[in-house]
């Protein structure tokens, strides 16, 4: 049986840097912590996590820097070298800074696929944001086994194995 896989692409607003993914994410997230609000200069954040080593930088430079999060473990952004759009970021969550990419889902080809599967840190959340009810939200963090896909969890059970960490 042979399995297709789906790339996906998406890439900055001035067209330098271009990325490929080539998968579907692990999980795909709403963040309302006040640093990503300042992060994104809106209301929440909207990030997909994949596998590092699925996410291909195709063309352009990039640049890298370290900003705060409500962790204290801070988070590397990943900005285009031109236009300093952020196309992603890693955060340290358990020692999986370069494992796990945080792509930002707004510089994905088709965003529109990719609504979040969970809304975090909806205690700092802008009180004029309507939340649907059917929409899973924490008011900080989750617990991976309750929140993330048995697929997913499997896949960052690779992840764990081969870093020689366990964060879930």
């Amino acid at each position: 049986m042979s399995t297709k896989t789906h790339v996906r692409e998406g890439g900055c607003t001035c067209g330098h840097v271009r990325y490929q993914v080539e998968s579907d994410p692990l999980i795909v997230h709403g963040c309302h912590c006040r640093g990503c609000q300042k992060n994104s200069g809106s209301a929440f954040a909207l990030n997909a996590l994949f596998e590092a080593d699925r996410v291909k930088l195709v063309s352009g430079s990039v640049e890298e820097i370290t900003v705060p999060t409500p962790s204290g473990t801070g988070q590397d952004i990943t900005r285009c070298k031109r236009c300093k759009v952020a196309v992603w970021s890693n955060y340290n969550m358990g020692g999986l800074r370069k494992h796990i990419r945080f792509i930002r889902v707004g510089t994905l080809n088709d965003p529109d696929q990719f609504p979040p599967d969970v809304h975090i840190y909806t205690e700092t959340k802008q009180p004029w944001v309507i939340l649907p009810r059917a929409d899973q939200k924490v008011s900080k963090f989750y617990k991976f086994g309750e929140t993330w896909s048995p697929a997913s969890l499997e896949r960052l059970a690779k992840i764990e194995a081969s870093a020689g960490i366990k964060i879930s």
